[in-house]
């Protein structure tokens, strides 16, 4: 009795989920044709967008791991102005950066000194040399983040400063041609972009702020914050000085205009200077060596023949 209850339980679940299937929608033919037919057209794209997104959302995955990292390590850190400072600066302005920074300071240093456990005894080293290179590796890795935020900041000022006497000059040309002075940093960022895409950034920021209420002088003073560079920081305080004594902005660009240009040709004076300095190093460990094999090589050679002889 007990098998044919179960037979009989198995056979009204058969019939029932082929009443469900039969109760489905069905698509047509002329559909599944189409939709063949859009496919065998795209199939050698296929390929390429499908690893394109699987890359993709794997990159977002390890961006939601190590930001969640950084946001747990953000809510016991204490003032972390000068991090985000230091991320503007570099060219990081979204709120997420600071998270990510930190995650990255926790997860590199860990997965680099996980690294050097594992491979170094695989290497054959022995047990002190192992501990030192997974010191080592975790030090390397903490300071890493640090590092590459540094080279950005200074690679992104260095293009500014060269960029900025060029664009010194245009800003007194609209200015001198009736511009004021928000539609002249309009019309000079569009220029300089081709020059250097981040001081044409920064100056559409200040454009932008403006648009959105806030006061010019606070805006220019943001500008400032957010680059970093002395030149700037120089060319904002004349213009808010300028504005507030009501002297003429013109002729105060002009000014400082010849003044960036000459400090310009003083820093390229001062490589050049430091050029003679910088070539010893290369002259002593790559040429050297090499004239001297060229020019006493033989001379050596025939010294050692003559003193075997005897």
């Amino acid at each position: 009795m007990l098998y044919l209850i179960l037979i009989c339980v198995a056979v009204s679940a058969t019939f029932v989920v082929l009443f469900v299937l039969q109760l489905m929608p069905r698509s047509s033919s002329a559909i599944t044709t189409r939709l063949a037919e859009l496919e065998a057209l795209h199939s050698n794209e296929a390929p390429a967008i499908l690893q394109q997104r699987r890359r993709q959302a794997q990159s977002e995955r390890l961006t939601a791991i190590v930001q969640a990292f950084g946001e747990s390590l953000q809510e016991r850190s204490g003032d972390l102005g000068p991090i985000r400072l230091r991320l503007v600066q570099a060219g990081y302005p979204r709120p997420s950066a600071v998270p990510l920074y930190l995650g990255l300071r926790l997860l590199v240093p860990a997965i680099f000194a996980l690294a050097g456990f594992l491979l170094l005894p695989l290497l054959g080293q022995s047990l002190i040399v192992t501990t030192i290179g997974t010191v080592y590796f975790a030090a390397m890795g903490y300071v890493l983040p640090t590092l590459v935020v540094r080279t950005r900041t200074k690679r992104r000022q260095k293009e500014m400063q060269k960029a900025l006497p060029d664009a010194l000059d245009l800003l007194v040309v609209s200015v001198e041609a009736g511009l004021g002075l928000n539609q002249a940093l309009v019309r000079v960022a569009q220029e300089v972009e081709r020059l250097s895409p981040v001081l044409s950034e920064q100056l559409n920021l200040v454009n932008l702020e403006i648009r959105a209420g806030t006061p010019r002088d606070e805006a220019l003073r943001n500008l400032a914050t957010r680059t970093g560079l002395d030149d700037l920081s120089s060319l904002v305080a004349m213009l808010i000085q300028t504005d507030k004594f009501g002297t003429s902005i013109a002729q105060a660009l002009r000014v400082h205009a010849d003044t960036m240009r000459t400090k310009r040709r003083q820093r390229a004076e001062e490589a050049a200077a430091k050029t003679t300095i910088k070539l010893i190093f290369p002259l002593v460990f790559c040429i050297f060596p090499a004239m001297f094999v060229v020019l006493l090589g033989p001379a050596f050679i025939e010294i050692f023949k003559a003193l075997k002889n005897f």
